[in-house]
């Protein structure tokens, strides 16, 4: 099993991550700091060490739904100190994220202790949708819909399109519907201040065929067996 795959299965991070920790000589194979992208993992003989503790691979692999409130991160350790997701979740699994939510955005997360799922479910080339409910001040324009629908361009670079659909006016306040399959970086805030309208809510509330459901803030539980499936087939 490839070095980058190993470390992904025991749950350390994802295989693109896993790279880069190899990259940074923090991984030794038999006592020996590996720095080979390309190196397979004897998994009858090899010891493998991350940090300076033994990793293994897991025995068995548990996946939960997961409902993150504003004013969390979803690393297991923050150098600013702030709350992690892993403060609100009690388990005794090595658990880590599929995919993230920024650090004022809240709602659906996926959490798993199954590397090799987490890779397939997060990696671009499967498209993915992700659907989010978004509320902005103000008013918005059909032309600024179809512009978000389109991918506004930031900084010289377009980004991917996406569904939008409007769906109520309260207040002062838009709420709209957005659907996008890849996922880049700060994606949704990107676009919207692209056009200059100020996000006042974002929320998460689907991925694949998995939706939010009645989960309160700070809530997870496990997965169904049909929840994981319908996940498993669009891949």
């Amino acid at each position: 099993m490839r070095l980058n795959k190993f470390l992904s299965t025991a749950g350390i991070a994802s295989r693109r991550k896993c790279d880069e920790l190899i990259k940074e000589g923090r991984v030794s194979v038999n006592g020996q700091i590996m720095t080979e992208m390309g190196f397979d993992v004897n998994l009858k003989k090899d010891v493998v060490n991350f940090d300076g503790r033994v990793i293994s691979l897991p025995t068995s692999f548990v996946y939960y739904k997961f409902n993150k409130p504003k004013g969390y991160v979803c690393t297991a350790n923050d150098e600013k100190g702030r709350k992690t997701i892993f403060d609100l979740v009690n388990s005794s699994y090595r658990l880590f994220s599929v995919g993230r939510l920024d650090y004022d955005t809240e709602g659906l997360l996926i959490l798993t202790n199954d590397g090799d799922f987490a890779n397939k479910i997060s990696h671009p080339t499967f498209h993915i949708e992700k659907e989010y409910r978004v509320t902005v001040e103000g008013e918005i324009l059909e032309s600024e819909m179809a512009v978000l629908r389109k991918g506004v361009v930031v900084d010289g670079e377009r980004l991917p399109s996406s569904k939008v659909k409007w769906l109520s006016f309260e207040k002062g306040f838009t709420k709209l519907s957005v659907i996008i399959d890849e996922g880049q970086n700060r994606q949704i805030r990107r676009m919207f201040e692209a056009i200059g309208k100020n996000i006042k809510l974002l929320k998460r509330i689907r991925i694949g065929k998995v939706s939010l459901g009645g989960l309160k803030r700070g809530e997870f539980k496990e997965l169904k067996p049909l929840e994981i499936a319908l996940l498993l087939e669009e891949l």
